[in-house]
């Protein structure tokens, strides 16, 4: 089943429920997803549809950081609850300790075609390595946990 049908059988199961913010959050990520597709013209891949979910996430994220700063945290604790609600279509997150397993095996398999150990400068070549293992395997990760990964491996 894919996120957007999952979204879709939710949004019946909130309307039964009566769970009023549910319901406007879960419109509100089927709206993205549906604009999305109508701007393709095509069907959304599952990779595709995570990445408006992670774009949704970002945007909820900034709001929440905004409120507070904002001294508003009624609205930051509704963005909140946003987040939690939109995570939970979100493929499983990759834990430190695999993501610090994916970038070394980025940095061998980059030592390995070089010939020389990767220096900091290798960054983004590591960074694109390490990001394709992480879609092939299915996972999803933070972007500045993974980039301090780099970091400290090249580092070393």
């Amino acid at each position: 089943m894919s996120i957007a049908e999952k979204i879709g059988a939710d949004i019946i199961l909130a309307m039964k429920a009566h769970q009023e913010h549910r319901l406007t959050t879960l419109r509100m990520v089927k709206s993205a997803l549906r604009s999305k597709e109508i701007d393709k013209r095509q069907p959304l891949t599952d990779a595709e549809q995570t990445a408006v979910l992670t774009t949704l996430l970002k945007q909820r994220r900034e709001s929440v950081e905004s409120f507070t700063k904002g001294n508003r945290p009624e609205l930051a604790a509704k963005e909140q609850a946003e987040i939690a609600m939109i995570e939970a279509y979100m493929p499983q997150a990759a834990g430190e300790e695999q993501l610090r397993a994916i970038v070394v095996v980025a940095v061998a398999q980059l030592a390995a075609s070089s010939g020389l150990k990767p220096s900091p400068r290798e960054m983004g070549a590591v960074m694109k390595l390490a990001q394709q293992q992480i879609l092939a395997t299915g996972l999803r990760a933070d972007g500045r946990l993974l980039s301090e990964l780099v970091k400290a491996e090249l580092a070393k």
